[in-house]
């Protein structure tokens, strides 16, 4: 007998992961939708996910994943780490927290969960949500004492068509699953408001410094170009979330001059996320720009491969 798997956020990202987990026989995933928007309750339906409380939730479930955005994650543990105490628990329980926070708010929530009989997985995703063609990596990881109920959910992730990879090893505790997410963020997200704060600043000087920059990639840096069509499609739809993961990274940073560039990631995605409040297509406002980037990007690689050959 499978055992019950909870899953705490209907996002894109929590509703996919429930999804494909039910998908590859793990039953009904139970989740929380109090306070959650319409849209969520929809995600939720769609995907086979049954609303229920909070201590239904730890009376019934022997894994409990957070997959929520990163200013909701410590509250979620704490509700998880209350519900806990208040229920005495007699049975094992382990919670993963798979959100995009830094290390020492893994470890902060790790404190939470001591005495409650819950073993803490510190997890972090890496990569869009599953689908038919791609899954992305879930790094777990747990302190020394833990490590066999950090196997345990390894095997019970894998088995249910997730890609857990955990992070072992001399040295090794809560905290490293955050610090993989941190990086990996820094690296793809850093460059994603990298692209996007050029992109503006070429229009803010001319229409031919913005087709001039694009050329220059195909001359310079190609591979840039490439990720620049990649990658700026989604930095419209995801900006609002990505603005408290920079701010994460930025906490993660220990140099604060390098901190500040992570600040700065964050303004950008904050911009554009009011962008994305007040803009309308067509008006030649950011968004417009970073459409235009990748459909001129695209025309601009395309003779540049004409050119060459």
């Amino acid at each position: 007998m499978s055992s019950t798997i909870a899953l705490i956020g209907a996002g894109q990202m929590g509703s996919k992961i429930a999804h494909r987990m039910a998908q590859f026989g793990a039953g009904t995933i139970l989740t929380n939708l109090d306070g959650r928007s319409e849209a969520s309750w929809h995600r939720a339906t769609e995907c086979g996910m049954k609303h229920v409380s909070y201590p239904d939730i730890i009376s019934q479930a022997t894994y409990i994943l957070s997959v929520v955005p990163p200013a909701d994650a410590l509250a979620i543990a704490q509700v998880i780490a209350n519900t806990s105490k208040e229920m005495s628990l007699s049975r094992k329980v382990i919670f993963a927290d798979c959100n995009a926070v830094n290390p020492q708010t893994a470890k902060q929530m790790a404190q939470l969960f001591v005495g409650t009989g819950v073993t803490f997985i510190d997890g972090a995703i890496v990569g869009g949500p599953p689908s038919d063609a791609f899954n992305p990596g879930l790094y777990i990881c747990a302190d020394k004492q833990d490590e066999a109920d950090l196997d345990e959910l390894d095997v019970t992730l894998r088995k249910y068509g997730l890609n857990p990879f955990s992070l072992k090893g001399e040295g090794s505790g809560i905290g490293d699953a955050s610090a993989v997410k941190m990086v990996n963020s820094g690296v793809v997200k850093g460059a994603m408001a990298l692209f996007t704060s050029m992109i503006i600043a070429s229009h803010a000087s001319s229409p031919s410094t913005a087709q001039g920059l694009l050329h220059s990639l195909t001359v310079s840096q190609p591979s840039f170009l490439d990720q620049l069509i990649l990658l700026i499609p989604h930095v419209t739809p995801k900006a609002h979330r990505f603005v408290d993961e920079m701010q994460e990274v930025a906490k993660f940073v220990e140099d604060e001059g390098i901190a500040r560039i992570y600040e700065g990631t964050a303004h950008v995605y904050q911009r554009i996320a009011n962008a994305k409040e007040r803009e309308t297509p067509g008006d030649g406002g950011d968004l417009d720009l970073l459409l235009a980037a990748v459909s001129d990007g695209k025309n601009v690689r395309a003779d540049s491969k004409r050119f060459r050959t």
